[in-house]
Formats: C-alpha cells, structure tokens, sequence
C-alpha cells in the first residue's frame, strides 16, 4: 500500500530555514542566486541586497518615530510650562472674588482656548449672588458629579455651553467639561463647580484625545477655588 506524503508548502520551506541557520553556510551558491523583486521597480535584486533595503526602511520607521516622540515631548514640556505660569497666576489672587475670572482667563490666554467659563455652587455667602455662581441647574450640578475625568466632544447642546460667550452668534462646535471637586478628579466627592472650555473648531476637543494635563488643570482650578466654599 502507498503512503500517501503531502506537498511540501511555503511554510515547510520556511519553518526549515528558520530552524536551520548553517543551511546557506553550506550552500552559499544558493544564498548568492536568489533574486527576489525590488518593491521600489520590477528589477530584480539579490537577497542580501532585498535585506539591505528592509534594513533601511526599518531605519527609517524607527526615525520617524523618534521624531514623533521628540514632537510629543517638545508639545507636553510646553503645556506643562504653561501649567505652571497658570498655577503661579492662580497663586497670586488675593481676593477670592478674583479667582474664577483668573482662571478663565489664565485658561484663554495661556492655553489659546477662544471660550471658557466657570460655574461653581454651595460658595459662603459673601460669593453667593456672585455671576459665576449663577445659571447652573440641578441637572448641570448632577451631570458635572457624574463626571470621573474631562469630557471632550461636540457641543450636543449641552447645559454649560449656554454658559460661554457667544461670538459673532457661533455657538462652539467642540467642548472640554472639566469638573470641579476637592480631592482627585475621578473621585466620589460631589462636584461644586464645572469648569467649560470651547472652541469653533469641531476638532478642538475630540473625544479621542488625551485627558491627563485636563485633569491636571481641573484639580488645580479646583484647589484654587476651593477657597470660595
């Protein structure tokens, strides 16, 4: 009775190159007159020069990498320079009454956003007829507690987008909600206050974008305003 033996495939061939290293040693002829299709034509190039070429576009993938997290690092040193000019600005406010104002400002002036607003609520009662403790509902209050890290998306007509100045009658196309809590910002302590960032451009503030130096700058506004409970 024949023994039926399958065909040998492409990966039998491979599987035994990778397993055999010595195999082009002793036959060096064979290495030598391999010609495999350049990808940049329709000529033909020897092996070690086909590996010379995935060498150097390996190289090159690897560069463009290390300039992408130059780029990234430049960016976030940046941002974190204007944290700190904005946390010092914040630091200088003698009268509590000044703060909420500091940092709106702070946030368009240093961080280019055309439009911010704060709300806070539950203030001592010098503040308490103050313009940023008005205009936020119930459901505004609840939605910024419910809230465990910055959101970032379209304006869906949310609530504290009525809060921003409304440019030219444009309303933002993109929004930043920060809440505003003592302790960290993905904490269970109920928001006293929201802080708004928005911006004309839809891309401004996308929902895939990274929110670590927002929840930074939601725990340092917060600290400041802290002292107007």
């Amino acid at each position: 009775m024949t023994t039926h033996i399958p065909p040998i495939t492409e990966d039998d061939i491979a599987q035994f190159l990778t397993n055999t290293p010595g195999f082009f040693e002793r036959h060096a002829e064979v290495l030598a007159s391999v010609q495999i299709t350049s990808p940049h034509g329709a000529r033909a190039v020897s092996l070690q020069e086909r590996q010379a070429e995935m060498l150097r576009e390996k190289i090159k993938g690897l560069e463009h990498r290390i300039m992408e997290m130059v780029r990234n690092s430049t960016e976030n040193a940046a941002i974190a320079h204007k944290v700190h000019q904005w946390t010092g600005s914040l630091l200088q406010v003698r009268d509590p009454f000044d703060l909420p104002q500091a940092v709106v400002d702070g946030v368009r002036t240093l961080f280019d956003v055309p439009q911010a607003a704060v709300r806070v609520w539950e203030v001592a009662a010098p503040y308490i007829d103050a313009d940023f403790t008005q205009g936020a509902s119930e459901d505004a209050r609840a939605f910024a507690s419910s809230l465990t890290m910055p959101f970032c998306g379209p304006n869906l007509g949310f609530e504290p987008a009525g809060w921003l100045a409304q440019e030219a009658g444009e309303p933002a196309q993109s929004l930043a909600l920060l809440p505003l809590r003592a302790g960290a910002i993905d904490s269970a302590t109920p928001a006293f206050g929201l802080l708004v960032l928005g911006s004309h451009d839809p891309q401004r503030f996308d929902a895939t974008m990274g929110t670590d130096f927002l929840s930074r700058m939601a725990e340092l506004a917060s600290a400041a305003l802290l002292r107007l409970q």
